[in-house]
């Protein structure tokens, strides 16, 4: 290759007193770098790499003249992270030579992808002596592994040998990031591993169209100086030819060379070269000049060390840098560290448009190229730009992909999933596995009332109040709602059965008043049984206020009518039994002889009125304090409200119905010291059984009460409400009518009063007639209205 004539970018610069050179451009790998800058630095050397981005050059301590035109392993490795993140990969594995490039670039790389949602695989190193069992062991990591991306730090050389290896073990269907050191690389970018590598990703330096390159390249020829040698060795394999009388090898390289055939001869090709070939007929890479990359880098360190020259040369005297001596120095008479200084400081310049600054610890940020592996039309792997990746500083970058632009080469021809194990669907959570990386983790199903509606989530949250979860945990529903409804079959019973009573009560009623002057209806105050069967009436009915969904109102008449209905029959029996009671005292007392007589109908009607209007100031009490109010109870079911009433007060509510308790014993005392009266009818006798038949119904449904929820709850209660009912009504008035409709001759104020006896054994004895006997002598007293 010919010598410019021209051998220096700045006028001047010989190789006479001084430096000897101005500085040292390269050199290529990171390792060659870190070795001769190590010898460079004890010199204060300058050295300008322009593919070297190992992590370990930043350091100043060990390289203080290094300075790089590429950007460190920092800048590609936040990169590559990103890019992990963006695609939202979560298992990967990673591949590094076994050099300083490869071992720091993955190092750098680990410590800014890692975190709780993103883990490393696996981590293998391809071995630097060729080791083909250590290569087997490579892949076979990468076939078992369920990582599908899988990040490498190589250089092309290094990667070679461990993707031949892969091609030999077929393995497919996997992403493939690429560092720059061998993303453009023709040794590794060939069609026949495009089955391989098609579609990977790659982050390359930025590139930059250099003028006059090919025209310069095109002019490349040996001349006659047979110790031409890189004009001659490059001449010879580009043609396929030997240089006649040249002792330079053919070619010793089993690397690709410009070619683009592989060639392993080391002897002389028989055809003699002239000189005369022409190279813009080759089709190599030599003479393409659309991917320069790395070559753009060594463009700009040239500049970087020209433009340090010129720095040092345009020193104004007396305004210099340097204390000792002068403090400007001559551009034909310098030391290396006094260009040094201005490479280091002042390192700020314009290359092709392009501003380029050098920080103080020698390193460039620069934009990367992400580029795709695709097939282009003549089936060679073009490297499609998808994106970018710029990072001015520490702290800001930007980070461009377009999603659609890229190829996967996979069947599907989606994003690959790359993960550790299958995602965990909605209505799942992820847990943790002992032993294993946070990546790796169990799919537990979300508990009830909590619900995961989305992939991988981390946490099941729970339903509000109202809502429960559904049979696949995706989803909140509202919670199934429990109330005695109407259209329920035991509502629906429960209705018809107050319906029933009631209907039977107006029954009884009806005979009341068809018979209302017979004498056993007149007996024993005859307004007292109407308003007895109108309070029965409004307790059966008062049943239906239980069922139905209920609301504040019914809540509060529910519990208010019943008591009161009570309060009205039980106030009314006890006025019939307080008579009774008397005259059963009057036959051995005379005082009670007179208190007998002195009781008259007027006087039960104020007992019943006196109660009532006691129970009618509790329950207004109750209602004005601390009503009863509509409560939605999700305690006792998780999966279902039940709609159901608070009671409110429940000192109140005991007092309401504890005066309905306390009337009822007092009605069945009375009744139960008038039992034995010796008359032809005793009503005693038939209220005493109805208030038994009261206390075993509602002392049976107390621990029915409270050991049933929901529905069921209320049902208990109105079968209490109803059996009470049904059995007052039955003891009281069943006998009666029974007397009236089948037995209508029995029904006469003789045999009623007791003055008359029946011979008719098989009826009861029949009305309220007082019968008493004191010293042998009968008296008979019939009390009526």
């Amino acid at each position: 290759m010919k010598k410019p004539k021209d051998a220096g970018l700045i006028s001047g610069v010989t190789a006479g007193t001084g430096a000897p050179l101005a500085a040292v451009v390269g050199a290529g790998g990171s390792t060659l770098s870190i070795a001769s800058s190590r010898i460079l630095g004890l010199y204060y050397f300058p050295q300008v790499g322009y593919a070297s981005s190992s992590l370990l050059l930043t350091d100043k301590y060990q390289f203080p003249t290094y300075l790089r035109t590429i950007p460190s392993d920092a800048v590609q490795s936040k990169g590559m992270a990103d890019l992990v993140h963006h695609f939202g990969w979560r298992w990967i594995g990673t591949i590094a030579a076994d050099d300083d490039y490869g071992k720091y670039g993955v190092k750098a790389f680990k410590e800014k992808v890692e975190n709780t949602y993103t883990c490393i695989a696996f981590s293998e190193t391809i071995p630097k002596i060729y080791s083909r069992e250590k290569l087997k062991k490579v892949v076979e990591t990468i076939k078992n592994s369920t990582a599908t991306v899988i990040v490498v730090y190589s250089s092309d050389i290094d990667f070679h040998p461990l993707l031949e290896e892969m091609m030999v073990s077929n393995i497919s269907s996997k992403t493939w990031i690429a560092s720059e050191a061998w993303v453009t690389s023709a040794l590794i970018a060939r069609p026949e591993y495009f089955p391989l590598l098609g579609g990977a990703i790659g982050f390359g330096v930025r590139k930059g169209d250099i003028p006059g390159l090919k025209e310069f390249l095109l002019d490349v020829r040996p001349g006659e100086d047979p110790e031409d040698d890189m004009a001659i060795e490059f001449w010879q394999s580009a043609f396929n030819c030997t240089w006649p009388n040249a002792n330079i090898s053919y070619n010793t390289d089993n690397r690709k060379n410009v070619t683009g055939h592989e060639n392993r001869v080391d002897f002389a090709s028989d055809v003699l070269c002239t000189g005369k070939e022409n190279l813009a007929e080759l089709n190599n890479t030599y003479l393409d000049v659309s991917e320069l990359r790395i070559t753009y880098n060594v463009y700009k360190a040239v500049y970087a060390v020209a433009y340090g020259l010129e720095q040092l040369r345009t020193c104004e005297p007396g305004h210099g840098p340097f204390s000792s001596g002068p403090d400007c120095t001559k551009i034909d008479e310098f030391e290396p560290w006094q260009l040094m200084y201005y490479m280091k400081n002042r390192m700020t310049f314009s290359v092709l448009g392009e501003d380029v600054h050098i920080d103080d610890k020698g390193d460039v940020y620069t934009s990367y190229d992400i580029l795709n592996w695709q097939k282009g039309e003549n089936g060679e792997v073009a490297f499609v730009p998808v994106g970018t990746f710029n990072m001015t500083t520490e702290n800001d970058m930007e980070f461009h992909i377009q999603n659609d632009s890229i190829f996967w080469n996979n069947p599907a021809g989606a994003r690959p999933r790359s993960t550790c194990n299958l995602n965990c669907q909605p209505g799942y959570r992820k847990g943790i596995l002992q032993g294993k990386p946070s990546c790796c983790y169990d799919c537990i199903r979300c508990a009830e009332g909590q619900i995961s509606n989305i992939t991988d989530a981390r946490e099941c949250t729970g339903c509000e109040e109202d809502y429960w979860s559904n049979n696949e945990r995706n989803k909140c529903v509202l919670k199934e709602v429990e109330y005695l409804a109407y259209e329920d079959a035991l509502g629906m019973t429960l209705i018809a059965l107050s319906v029933f009573g009631a209907l039977v009560v107006l029954s009884v009623t009806g005979v009341y008043i068809k018979f209302r002057n017979t004498a056993l209806v007149k007996a024993n105050d005859r307004e007292l049984s109407f308003l007895i069967q109108f309070s029965l009436v409004g307790t059966l009915m008062t049943s239906i206020l239980f069922i139905g969904k209920p609301e504040d109102w019914s809540c509060m008449s529910r519990q208010v009518t019943l008591a009161l209905g009570f309060s009205v029959c039980l106030s009314c029996v006890l006025g019939k039994t307080v008579t009774l009671c008397l005259t059963q005292l009057a036959m051995n007392s005379k005082v009670a002889e007179k208190a007998r007589m002195l009781v008259k109908p007027i006087c039960q009607k104020i007992i019943v009125l006196n109660s009532v209007l006691t129970q009618v100031g509790i329950v207004c009490a109750y209602l004005i304090l601390n009503p009863p109010r509509m409560y939605k109870n999700t305690q006792f079911s998780i999966t279902k409200i039940i709609y159901e009433c608070n009671e409110g007060s429940i000192l109140y509510l005991c007092v309401m119905f504890g005066f309905d308790v306390f009337l009822a014993i007092l009605s069945f005392l009375t009744a139960f010291v008038a039992r034995k009266l010796p008359n032809n009818f005793n009503e005693a006798k038939f209220v005493t059984f109805g208030m038994l038949v009261f206390f075993i119904v509602w002392i049976s449904f107390v621990p029915a009460y409270l050991s049933t929820r929901g529905k069921f709850k209320v049902a208990v209660e109105i079968f209490a409400i109803l059996a009470s009912s049904f059995g007052l009504l039955g003891c009281i008035f069943v006998p009666k009518c029974y007397i009236i409709l089948l037995k209508p001759l029995r029904n006469t104020e003789e045999i009623v009063g007791g003055r008359a006896a029946t011979n008719d054994k098989s009826a009861p004895p029949t009305s309220a007639s007082c019968t008493s006997e004191v010293n042998n002598t009968t008296v008979s007293t019939v009390l009526e209205d």
